[in-house]
């Protein structure tokens, strides 16, 4: 499955996994770099205080979940930011930005047990730069063969003010059930490009395909292509953004049957408040159309998330911001692309609110067209830092219009609260998915909501 944060005292490119907690969405600017002391500092305060107001939430939901497993035991995985992944034998696979002897996360799974519950393996602990990845926290895929591919957004070459740049990275399974890394790609520069926040996706020969957050040639983000080439990997940059087509993405990529890719930036645009956009392979290069840019106010701001196909080439994906719902700058918007006239139209289908959930993440469909999400605030449990604890919700197709339901509001703890990333649906529409904090342990779960 291809599935698939500034200003202020702290908000650095590493604390921008948090920008609703630690950074109000209202101060959001560049980036700057930050010392290691400072940045520990910064954590290890707002971490307190978030888990002190976590403790005190005892609100009731609606809906039956469980916690699969609560991480942050001892060395164990800690803070997953991305969407879990099944392979065939419904194993859930996921990354931690924290976590293993060296604190730079890990990769996980977790296997069901016969008779119930789940066990977890850390297959593999990051050390960081320079000898390695660090802080991973997109999604992961597989290949044919059953290697994972993923990406760090730290670790590597030290090259990018002052700051390392990022990897791409293989883990390849062994007979013993031990798996063996291999960094296919080190970032080495800003010009190569920095920080690849998403996972990378995979096409039917094998190339991969992700963004960078930051370098490039205007230092505004890339969008690269990793080839396998006698028994390497040889890197291509597809397009730079240049600010007017979008800048700074933070999401992954989905590619069509023709083989255009297809993503969103957080800024850039003729708002600077985000672009939709295409790249289309053309000769020997890919050309680059923005199909949409947001403007804010009653439209969504800010998308920080990858798009979604349906089967007729409509796009759909979220913003953070925008739209109304009681939040200072809208609660965020989910909304469709749709090809017309040689354009493209874009229809809000449904306008969070704070009641409801805010700050959506990635969506994702099931196998009858409906639309599951989750929220990294509002709902109807107690408030977390001064916002909801997060929602799982679904949206259903009726007649050209959508339902949105609630499936269930995070608590804190024991259950978690403040989901980072979309959830994923099985066959049998059970609901899964990870959040970054709450827990036995306070560093997050990964959760299971049955229909």
């Amino acid at each position: 499955m291809f599935r698939f944060y500034r200003s202020g005292v702290y908000c650095q490119p590493w604390a921008r996994v948090l920008p609703q907690i630690l950074c109000p969405a209202s101060s959001l600017t560049k980036v700057i770099p930050m010392s290691s002391k400072k940045f520990a500092l910064a954590w290890s305060i707002a971490l307190a205080s978030f888990l002190m107001t976590l403790v005190l939430v005892s609100a009731a939901s609606a809906a039956t979940e469980k916690v699969l497993y609560s991480l942050g035991n001892g060395l164990d995985a800690a803070y997953p930011f991305d969407t879990p992944v099944f392979d065939a034998a419904g194993n859930l696979y996921g990354t931690t930005w924290e976590g293993g002897p060296s604190n730079h996360g890990t990769v996980f799974e977790l296997s069901p047990v016969t008779g119930g519950g789940w066990t977890e393996t850390v297959l593999y602990s990051f050390a960081g730069s320079p000898t390695d990845g660090g802080k991973p926290s997109g999604s992961l895929i597989f290949d044919k063969a059953g290697n994972i591919y993923g990406t760090t957004r730290t670790g590597g070459s030290p090259n990018c003010k002052n700051a390392p740049c990022g990897t791409v990275f293989e883990l390849i399974p062994g007979s013993n059930g031990t798996w063996t890394e291999s960094l296919i790609y080190v970032f080495a520069n800003l010009k190569d490009g920095a920080y690849p926040y998403a996972g990378v996706i995979m096409d039917g020969a094998g190339n991969l395909y992700g963004m960078t957050h930051e370098g490039g040639a205007h230092d505004l983000g890339t969008v690269f292509e990793l080839s396998p080439s006698n028994g390497g990997w040889t890197k291509r940059t597809l397009h730079s953004f240049s600010g007017t087509d979008g800048k700074f993405p933070v999401s992954g990529l989905v590619m069509d049957t023709a083989g255009n890719l297809y993503g969103t930036t957080e800024k850039g645009g003729t708002a600077n408040l985000g672009v939709a956009f295409e790249l289309s392979p053309s000769g020997k290069g890919w050309k680059e159309t923005v199909l949409y840019s947001f403007a804010g106010g009653t439209d969504g701001s800010g998308p920080h998330v990858g798009l979604i196909l349906d089967t007729l080439g409509n796009l759909y994906g979220t913003t953070a911001s925008g739209g109304s719902g009681g939040c200072q700058n809208g609660c965020g918007t989910v909304f469709e692309l749709s090809p017309s006239g040689g354009g493209w139209t874009e229809t809000i289908i449904q306008t969070l609110t704070l009641a409801n959930g805010s700050v959506p993440n990635d969506i994702v469909f099931d196998s009858v067209g409906n639309i599951y999400g989750t929220t990294r605030r509002g709902g109807s449990g107690k408030k977390c830092n001064g916002g909801g604890c997060g929602t799982v919700f679904k949206l259903t197709p009726s007649n050209g219009t959508w339902t949105e339901t609630v499936l269930y509001s995070f608590r804190g703890i024991p259950d978690g609260a403040v989901p980072f990333s979309g959830p994923i649906v099985d066959a049998n529409g059970n609901v899964f998915g990870t959040t970054v904090f709450g827990g036995k342990y306070h560093p997050g779960v990964v959760f299971e909501i049955q229909p």
